[in-house]
């Protein structure tokens, strides 16, 4: 349910409708507008209708209910776009962020070179993973701790915020020691615990879909974030599996004007995974952006053919300054400026 407060609430008017909310068996989530505020009433469906009762509560405007599955990711919650703020850099605005490093975090020398190179061109974050899920057991899996040590260094060196991934609930606190925003993988998109423990940690989180799954459950995922009181979310389509072979996954454009139109939340596109190989980068950048998309989250890596994964679909520093010399003009055509 959506309670929507009078312009002219008072803090105890507020106070009293959330303690009736938490009282009925709900919990509240405050949503602070332009004008007003409005209180979103989260819980189990089958006694909702109980919530009704609180219209005739002081401060009270209206109450009506949450149509979509997801409610705390909904635009009926929410109308106006979510910016999450990272180290003075907006996801969600005008301007569109772009998150450059290597698939994995290999080396001091590698991690580092990459990170000043990558903020030379414009880059407003460095990604490398320390911990890798992989298809097989013998692929590496990352440097874990170590890795995250030699990330540590590169934003010391570069003064990049750092994106990387965490796989595991127990590893989340070692991980947000390091990182300014957790990653979820596309394969852990369903991990239900994972995402109930990043709920209640304030740290901003990006989710990647999964490779075989719709919008919707994107939409449900990220609201078990929400649901746990972490609003700092940022939604990342990375390809999705179909029987095209030609590409590694396929860059679900579609989906960007779909989210734009479901959720509030910024949405950013790996163009990277999605195609898995480096010459496409460039045309799905372009496209993305186009779309709507908020952001990039591009691999970069100073000798791909050395690289421990993902070689292929990894720019060289210099194809990546090339493109981000020529995605500046094209965003401005958009309306959108880059960081």
């Amino acid at each position: 349910m959506i309670i929507v407060m009078s312009s002219d609430a008072t803090p105890e008017e507020i106070e009293k409708v959330e303690n009736t909310i938490r009282e009925l068996g709900y919990t509240p989530h405050e949503i602070v507008g332009v004008e007003r505020k409005v209180i979103g009433a989260v819980g189990d469906e089958r006694g909702k209708d109980r919530l009704q009762s609180i219209e005739t509560m002081g401060g009270v405007e209206s109450v009506f209910p949450i149509l979509k599955p997801y409610k705390l990711a909904s635009r009926e919650v929410k109308s106006t776009n979510s910016i999450i703020e990272v180290g003075g850099v907006g996801i969600g605005g005008s301007a569109i962020a772009i998150i450059a490093g290597p698939c994995s975090v290999e080396s001091k020398e590698q991690i580092c070179t990459t990170a000043n190179l990558v903020k030379k061109s414009g880059a407003n974050f460095l990604r490398g993973g320390a911990y890798k899920p992989r298809t097989s057991p013998y692929s590496f899996q990352g440097m874990e701790e170590d890795g995250l040590k030699l990330l540590a260094s590169a934003k010391e060196v570069s003064g990049l915020p750092i994106v990387t991934e965490v796989m595991n609930p127990r590893e989340i606190d070692l991980v947000a020691k390091y990182a300014d925003v957790i990653q979820v993988g596309a394969r852990n998109m369903q991990n239900f615990s994972l995402l109930k423990e990043l709920g209640k940690i304030d740290k901003p989180i990006l989710l990647k879909r999964g490779m075989m799954n719709t919008i919707q459950e994107f939409l449900m995922s990220a609201e078990y974030v929400l649901s746990e009181g972490n609003n700092q979310l940022i939604l990342c389509e990375r390809g999705i599996r179909t029987f095209e072979t030609a590409t590694r996954n396929t860059l679900d454009i579609s989906c960007i004007p779909v989210l734009k139109r479901e959720t509030h939340l910024p949405i950013i596109v790996d163009p990277s995974h999605a195609t898995g190989h480096w010459e496409m980068v460039e045309s799905m950048s372009r496209a993305s952006i186009a779309a709507g998309a908020d952001g990039l989250i591009i691999e970069v890596h100073p000798d791909p053919g050395k690289a421990f994964s993902d070689g292929p679909q990894s720019l060289k520093p210099a194809k990546f300054d090339r493109l981000m010399e020529n995605l500046r003009p094209f965003a401005e055509l958009m309306g959108r400026t880059l960081h």
